[in-house]
């Protein structure tokens, strides 16, 4: 589905839903983000998706994760090995891509590293560098308001802002930790009232009742969350 008003809804997928789902969540996002064998996913499944994602015009990324490391967990990694990472699971992505005569469009982090380069700038400088080397015409998908975005314009990288639509967040901006009661919206009802908060006035409220700035320019809706499929079809109807 290509978007018609500039507007960007991104998912992860490949990290071990039925395929069912994943067919069925391509039909309504505009960005995907393929898991590359770190903490979900094989070449067999980066592959399927690839080719899906080419036949309905679906934004191509990368989703390189830390194996095990799912959820706010701490992650281990020297600047080095991060880099390494990017380079083996993006390059991995980025081949089968090309195979089928598609080309990468984003890189998003997964979870624990998501939250690592954002809160670790040695690890975030080592990120934004590891895309300007070897893949500079590839974005960046990174978290609104956070450290990512201004290292990568520093360095020249295009990134695009991302907020979560089916997340809850801190009144500092963050996200509310998965363990926490509340952290996940799964129902239609709060989700639309989200979108309209949000394209009224550029944020939404936190758990604890702030107002918070989300100046997203591609919203994410999680593949795992329970209904996720109703809930796309219910944001793209909102979105267009």
């Amino acid at each position: 589905m290509q978007s018609t008003s500039g507007w960007d809804l991104n998912c992860d997928l490949g990290e071990g839903e039925p395929w069912a789902r994943t067919r069925a969540l391509l039909r309504q996002i505009t960005s995907a983000n393929v898991a590359c064998g770190g903490h979900a996913g094989d070449a067999l499944t980066m592959e399927r998706v690839v080719v899906e994602a080419k036949a309905l015009a679906v934004r191509l990324g990368a989703h390189p994760g830390v194996a095990g490391a799912f959820g706010r967990v701490d992650v281990v990694l020297s600047p080095r090995q991060l880099q390494t990472l990017v380079l083996q699971q993006v390059g991995a992505l980025d081949l089968l891509a090309r195979r089928h005569g598609s080309q990468l469009h984003h890189i998003k982090l997964h979870g624990a590293l998501y939250h690592a380069v954002e809160n670790d700038d040695t690890l975030g400088r080592a990120y934004v560098d590891a895309v300007a080397r070897w893949f500079p015409k590839v974005k960046i998908y990174a978290r609104a308001g956070g450290r990512v975005l201004t290292l990568a314009a520093k360095a020249g990288v295009s990134a695009w802002a991302e907020g979560f639509i089916d997340r809850a967040y801190c009144a500092n901006g963050q996200l509310v930790p998965r363990n926490q009661n509340g952290a996940l919206l799964t129902r239609a009802r709060e989700i639309t009232e989200r979108l309209r908060e949000w394209r009224q006035t550029g944020g939404w409220k936190s758990l604890e009742g702030s107002w918070v700035a989300v100046p997203a320019r591609t919203l994410c809706l999680h593949g795992d969350t329970p209904g996720a499929v109703a809930l796309a079809r219910t944001i793209r109807k909102s979105l267009r």
